[in-house]
């Protein structure tokens, strides 16, 4: 399955390339980001992001309003202020570093179960299972 995912995966701006270490702040930014919402839609709103707040840190002293206007477009507006405060608590209780257990990040505001997993799988290769329930059958 994984030299099938080397060959085919999809080039996205969020995913480490082969041989490079997965940007935790990146992989959080995007999970947050891709619920509800489409990677099509998501893609362009990310690099804004990023463009804007390259940063955990620059996030976290962004102003609220800030942060609200670069996310308009997307939806759920709860995800960005969410997204604001986790970026705040990131930054005052861990030095501006993720934690990589998914029980740290479940303390996080705007992180659920799903998305603790997924960002301590993806980004710090924990022996985690995120289980999604919005699955496709064929």
């Amino acid at each position: 399955m994984l030299a099938w995912y080397d060959r085919h995966r999809r080039i996205l701006p969020w995913r480490a390339g082969p041989g490079q270490t997965p940007d935790p702040y990146k992989v959080w930014l995007s999970e947050i980001m891709l619920q509800q919402t489409t990677v099509k839609t998501v893609a362009p709103y990310f690099l804004r992001f990023l463009q804007q707040w390259p940063t955990v840190q620059g996030l976290a002293a962004a102003p609220l309003q800030d942060v609200l206007k670069v996310w308009a477009g997307l939806g759920y507006y709860a995800r960005a202020r969410n997204l604001h405060a986790c970026a705040q608590a990131v930054v005052e209780r861990h030095g501006g570093k993720f934690p990589a257990d998914q029980s740290d990040l479940l303390t996080l505001p705007g992180i659920g179960a799903y998305t603790a997993a997924a960002i301590a799988a993806i980004a710090f290769d924990r022996s985690v299972v995120p289980v999604d329930g919005n699955i496709e059958h064929r």
